[in-house]
């Protein structure tokens, strides 16, 4: 199967898909990541940021890391016609079977942006071939939002990553322009706790959860 897992920014796909893609990767499918926001291209730091998530895929067994270099908090200066022409025409290449696409309730409004516009480009008229849409959670986004019905992450879907927790972890590593020290949630400490937590729900060690948002057998 072809999977397309979308990041608002570098690392959110470790967080919230690290295990999971680590694990399709290893059964054979096709997962490619797309990167949807960086800052100023010719910024040493970006190319660094850039650089670690290659990296980083490259351990976890990805098959292609797209890049739109859309603006990192900017997404909300662009015109609604034009972000949802960018994922569309990127869908419409690729035409993933899975996609995992960030938390609506999340925090950081390019996260939010993102979901508005991939859920267009995924309307059932223009993705024949997707079979499953799933929502994952980004520690220091999902959690931090104002609490309220319309924000919760509710777990519907979990994936054991007890064989990949390693992998993440070392995924993470990689990041790190974007690592912090525990107690901060994008800290190692805090993604192993967040995946014993998912893994203990499921009688599992380790596990990522997700929301369905739409599945067609």
């Amino acid at each position: 199967m072809k999977i397309v897992v979308v990041a608002p920014h570098n690392d959110d796909e470790i967080l919230g898909v690290g295990g999971t893609m680590a694990k399709l990767s290893k059964q054979g499918h096709e997962v490619i990541v797309c990167e949807v926001t960086a800052g100023d291209l010719d910024n040493e730091i970006v190319q660094l940021q850039k650089k670690e998530a290659v990296a980083s895929h490259k351990l976890m067994g990805i098959r292609d890391t797209i890049f739109m270099n859309l603006p990192v908090v900017g997404l909300k200066e662009m015109r609604t016609a034009e972000i949802n022409r960018n994922f569309l025409n990127i869908m419409t290449e690729l035409s993933p079977e899975i996609v995992f696409i960030p938390h609506k309730g999340d925090m950081h409004i390019d996260h939010r942006m993102v979901v508005d516009a991939i859920m267009v480009a995924l309307r059932p008229v223009s993705s024949p071939n997707l079979k499953a849409i799933y929502a994952y959670e980004t520690l220091s986004e999902t959690e931090w939002n104002t609490p309220s019905v319309d924000n919760v992450f509710i777990p519907t879907v979990y994936v054991d990553i007890t064989n990949e927790i390693d992998t993440k972890i070392d995924a993470m590593r990689y990041h790190k322009s974007q690592l912090c020290e525990y107690p901060h949630p994008r800290s190692l400490e805090a993604i192993e706790a967040l995946a014993k937590h998912r893994g203990s729900t499921i009688c599992r060690k380790y596990a990522e959860a997700f929301m369905s948002i739409r599945q067609v057998f």
